[in-house]
């Protein structure tokens, strides 16, 4: 049975019936009380109510915050989905988690793409379509994932952006380390020794960014010029072959105690290469680049696509072929 009373200057409709909880809510007319009443006893009627409560009573800034600290940690590229989550944070985390409509979540993608890539957009609504999907589904939270009903932008087209003539060589004077003057002050150049081997061994091996942080000298065979990967993107451990180059300059590195080969931190690395590549004068050069150039270059000396694929740890041919990019004056060199 429903009731609607007037109470501290809003109307509070009630609904209870045998069998469900009762259940209420405020609202500013006498008339929409009436109205949400009716609309939960239909609702109850046809065996179709669903307690909304926690979900009107939950903003997106509260789901976050839990999906941060249980489901976030496990993934393996949870620094960057943190990132994204702030951003979906600071436009909507205000809002209760039934506002969110196709109509709210449309308007969040068409101001992002005013501002960021469509790529970088899409990946977004996908953290956000995530995080929706998970709270419906182990959490129980009665919400509709509104991702699914709008239009999602086309991702960018693959890069292709490889290493210019010169670019190498005035990237690499970059990173090295200048010292100090007489008076006792740092040279140009970057302050962290493993920077530049990092970039090297990036353009030696094909390693993803991430991989190269993750490795630990106790995975490094300098004998058998191997590298164990035990976790991947594609979620499977793989051995990377280390060519002679990549031994010298592991060969070359101090010990950091911890154990990493690579004691430096994501941030750390994107700040140093940025630097870099804006004291060399290269534009438009992002580190995942090194990973096109070396699948490039490892392609002229193991040009079975399958031994390329072992060593860049693509399980899928297609997905090979976004990183392998000949220039189209060698090909033709080699038709003769």
């Amino acid at each position: 049975m429903a009731s609607v009373r007037q109470r501290d200057g809003k109307w509070q409709a009630r609904v209870r019936r045998h069998g469900f909880a009762p259940i209420e809510k405020s609202f500013q007319s006498r008339q929409d009380a009436e109205k949400w009443a009716r609309a939960i006893e239909r609702e109850q009627d046809l065996g179709a109510y669903v307690c909304r409560s926690e979900a009107e009573s939950t903003t997106i800034s509260e789901l976050i915050e839990r999906y941060k600290q249980e489901v976030v940690p496990n993934f393996r590229g949870a620094h960057t989905e943190v990132g994204r989550l702030a951003n979906i944070d600071k436009a909507m985390g205000r809002l209760s988690l039934t506002a969110i409509t196709s109509q709210v979540v449309a308007a969040y993608r068409d101001t992002r793409l005013k501002n960021v890539t469509p790529s970088t957009t899409l990946r977004e609504l996908q953290t956000l379509s995530a995080m929706l999907n998970h709270a419906r589904r182990e959490w129980r939270i009665p919400i509709i994932n509104a991702v699914e009903a709008i239009r999602r932008p086309t991702p960018n087209r693959a890069r292709d952006r490889r290493l210019e003539a010169g670019e190498e060589t005035r990237l690499m004077d970059a990173l090295e380390s200048k010292g100090r003057n007489e008076k006792g002050q740092l040279l140009a150049g970057t302050r962290n020794p493993w920077i530049k081997p990092v970039v090297v061994l990036a353009l030696e091996t094909a390693m993803r960014r991430g991989e190269l942080l993750a490795l630990r000298w106790k995975d490094i065979n300098l004998s058998k010029r191997t590298a164990y990967l035990f976790m991947t993107k594609n979620g499977e451990a793989r051995t990377v072959p280390l060519s002679s180059a990549a031994v010298a300059v592991l060969q070359a590195l101090p010990r950091a105690i911890d154990g990493r080969v690579f004691p430096v931190t994501p941030n750390a690395l994107k700040h140093a290469w940025e630097r870099a590549c804006e004291a060399a004068g290269i534009q438009d050069l992002h580190f995942h680049d090194l990973r096109h150039e070396a699948a490039s270059r490892i392609a002229e000396r193991l040009p079975n696509i399958i031994e390329l694929a072992a060593v860049t740890g693509h399980k899928d041919v297609k997905m090979l072929a976004r990183y392998y990019h000949p220039r189209a004056e060698e090909l033709a060199l080699k038709l003769g």
